[in-house]
């Protein structure tokens, strides 16, 4: 079906010696995972991957603690938490008891990693080492994760998961050429994951779709056609900087089936034709519940051009899954499985070129036919 569907960056290739956190501490680092990267065309002609790097303590357990990487607002450092005291089972982050709710930390500290490719894709041209974003306050003092480009007219905006004991926040940069960023604050305050802005306006506003999460839903009445849980919200903005909720929903997860249990934004919206339709296709992420973490593919939607919380088009199929094949020669870095999770795409005329992170280990390239899509509704 894929004319292209291959892994274009993986944690081997990445120099830790050139890493933001090289040379704060005295311990050994890997790269958990160098995936799920923002995408976008450069002036040049070739595509920017924002590549997120989870930077993992290779010894986190000593001294009767386990450890974790934080930011203290002058470096890096580490910090322990008694062991008797943490839940371990999940690779990416452990649970803290005691607490009266849930907390948690993570075993890695993720930063944002530029690298250029040629205009397919399928080739590094570069690695911006010297242009990496790391935190740089107490709000992002765990990291910045699984940045979101999106070009509106002459600027590139990128929204990013700035996380922190302080809130779990989405954060906001901007550039005139997706190479110089300027850090514009906290846009999305806790907990709102996922923030993808459209490329272009919409009756002369920013308009973007949102992630909010919590540990309560309330029910949808006995036979709705929708299942209650994390849904594709939407927000306007007249600056792209101070953003007010929509008032009619996004895209919700459906009644009736275990692949959409939940579900969240993969790449931002943009204006193209598919299915026999022009309107705002967006691809997002499924979530079929297994053990630990679940089952994650990419579906797409097609939204109205003028009123983005009606949908067109759709396909009830996934659009692209995990390929356990594509990590054959990284077996032995795997600590995770079945996941797919999809956070670029740029048009290149009779395809489209789709940025995804596969397995949370490595940055997966994949050029995807325009007419492998086909509605179902």
């Amino acid at each position: 079906m894929f004319r292209v569907d291959r892994l274009i960056l993986t944690p081997p290739m990445i120099d830790l010696d050139r890493s933001p956190l090289a040379g704060q501490f005295d311990a050994e680092t890997y790269v958990l995972g160098a995936f799920n990267p923002g995408m976008t065309r450069l002036p040049n002609g070739n595509l920017l991957l924002m590549v997120r790097i989870a930077e993992a303590l290779r010894q986190p357990l000593f001294d009767g603690k386990v450890h974790a990487i934080l930011w203290d607002g002058e470096g890096f450092v580490l910090c322990g938490w008694p062991v008797d005291l943490a839940d371990t089972a999940d690779p990416r982050k452990f649970k803290l008891h005691g607490g009266g709710w849930r907390v948690m930390a993570l075993t890695s500290l993720s930063w944002l990693l530029p690298v250029e490719t040629t205009p397919d894709g399928l080739e590094i041209v570069a690695i911006h080492y010297d242009r990496a974003i790391a935190p740089a306050g107490s709000w992002q003092c765990y990291g910045i994760e699984d940045a979101r480009i999106s070009r509106v007219g002459d600027r590139y905006w990128m929204t990013t998961c700035s996380v922190s004991p302080e809130r779990h926040s989405t954060t906001l940069y901007s550039s005139a050429d997706a190479v110089d960023w300027h850090f514009e604050g906290i846009v999305l305050d806790h907990q709102n994951k996922d923030m993808l802005i459209f490329e272009g306006l919409i009756g002369g506003k920013y308009w973007a779709q949102t992630r909010p999460l919590g540990d309560l839903y309330f029910a949808y009445p006995a036979g709705s056609e929708w299942r209650s849980g994390p849904s594709i919200n939407l927000a306007s903005s007249p600056d792209c900087r101070h953003w007010q909720p929509h008032l009619q929903p996004g895209i919700r997860p459906r009644a009736g089936t275990t692949a959409l249990a939940r579900l969240g934004g993969g790449s931002p919206p943009i204006l193209t034709e598919v299915a026999g339709r022009r309107g705002w296709l967006t691809l997002w992420h499924g979530v079929e519940p297994k053990e630990i973490v679940g089952i994650y593919r990419t579906y797409w939607s097609l939204l109205d051009p003028d009123e983005p919380w009606r949908v067109l088009a759709a396909g009830e199929a996934p659009l692209i899954e995990p390929n356990a094949e594509l990590l054959l020669p990284l077996e032995d870095l795997i600590y995770l499985r079945d996941v797919v999770f999809t956070t670029g795409i740029v048009d290149a005329g009779d395809h489209f070129i789709v940025a995804s992170g596969e397995a949370d280990l490595a940055c997966r390239i994949t050029h995807v036919p325009k007419d492998a899509f086909i509605a179902s509704s």
